[in-house]
């Protein structure tokens, strides 16, 4: 049962990883200008008129003697390059891009504009070996390069490094850290007390807990990565990367705890051991019964948002989906952990009151006569 945790979270955290790559970037390398094919280069959603794409290269004299060139196609135009039943050569494909950029200064600048909505655009490197199969390599020098691919701001200004598609993710994070910082501020004590009461919601409130608390460093994560990417289009990697871990624990958690609850753990099984009080039994049975008591609890937000909100984001536009996906994921799991407190906390506070009215309230009836009672 545990190896099926795993297996279930890690694919999940496997396709937020995919759906959560940042396309916006500061991209260094090196073109190859190997024969074949276009390199492809970059990978960008421009909006707005003063979109920019800036080029910095190291070696102005091989690009010129390679006559090398970036080319850039919208995404469904290059699309249908690729689908075309026509038998289109490399050249024709190339000779079909919307701007063309030659790469003769140390340094340049590229102004896309006239896009009416965000749209994906290809980034190819092109020179004059492309498309030939048979070349000399004594003049295939590998050219060095730093490119960025700018947006304008809210002032027109070509300065921001977010794509379309990421655009106000800074934003949210941001909101979203604030939100956990303010609410566990005003919930953070009576929570403790509740935690320090025990009874038999005292471990699921625990487990609920960790799993709230991975969720929050997931966000914070994300936080300080978008910042640092804000500045510099690179961002920080190792934050990108905790932020993924984190939300994979927190997948674990929430997983165990459900599976667990499956299986029957409620008030009146609190006989187990105190040290594992949410186990299940490990026969083929039970495992079966609880993978499919889970796959089909289908109006919990937790798990099946993901799945449902990739779906409903193929009604948006491309540069929209992204957004879409990882907004609703957290606020859809968001309300699933209230939801869930507030069950497990009126659950211990009728166990409190249960407790303390079995003992002081009197239930029995004496031999021989009724006994009174007065409330």
């Amino acid at each position: 049962m545990g190896r099926l945790l795993w297996l279930l979270c890690l694919a999940v955290g496997s396709s937020r990883w995919w759906l959560r790559g940042a396309q916006g970037k500061t991209l260094r390398g090196r073109f190859s200008g190997a024969g074949g094919e276009a390199q492809p280069a970059a990978r960008f959603q421009f909006h707005g008129d003063h979109a920019v794409l800036y080029i910095r290269i190291n070696n102005v004299a091989a690009a010129v003697v390679k006559e090398a060139r970036l080319h850039l196609f919208q995404a469904q135009e290059w699309l249908k390059l690729q689908d075309s039943t026509e038998d289109h050569s490399c050249e024709e494909k190339l000779s079909k891009a919307q701007l063309i950029m030659p790469l003769n200064n140390t340094e340049q600048n590229l102004t896309v504009t006239q896009i009416p909505y965000p749209e994906t655009w290809y980034v190819f490197y092109v020179d004059k070996f492309t498309c030939k199969e048979n070349y000399e390599n004594s003049e295939s020098e590998d050219i060095r390069y730093e490119m960025m691919l700018l947006n304008p701001d809210a002032e027109g200004n070509p300065i921001d490094h977010f794509s379309a598609g990421e655009s106000g993710l800074h934003e949210f994070f941001f909101l979203l850290v604030l939100a956990y910082f303010i609410v566990a501020c005003i919930c953070a004590q009576s929570l403790w007390q509740t935690l320090k009461k025990g009874g038999p919601m005292h471990t699921v409130l625990k487990v609920l807990s960790t799993a709230l608390l991975f969720q929050a460093g997931s966000a914070f994560a994300n936080y300080l990565h978008f910042s640092s990417y804000a500045k510099d289009g690179i961002g920080a990697p190792f934050m990108g990367s905790l932020a993924e871990l984190c939300d994979i624990v927190c997948q674990i958690q929430m997983l165990y705890l459900l599976l667990s609850l499956c299986m029957g753990w409620t008030i009146g099984r609190m006989k187990k051991s105190q040290s594992r009080p949410l186990q299940w039994d490990s026969t083929p049975a039970s495992t079966g019964i609880a993978v499919v008591v889970v796959v089909t609890q289908g109006c919990i937000l937790w798990f099946l948002c993901h799945p449902g909100l990739a779906t409903i984001s193929m009604l948006f536009r491309d540069y929209q989906r992204e957004k879409v996906i990882t907004i609703g994921v957290i606020l859809c799991q968001s309300i699933s952990m209230v939801i869930l407190y507030r069950l497990f906390l009126s659950h211990s506070l009728y166990w409190e009151v249960s407790s303390l009215s079995s003992v002081t309230l009197p239930l029995t009836v004496a031999s021989g006569h009724k006994s009174r009672h007065y409330f």
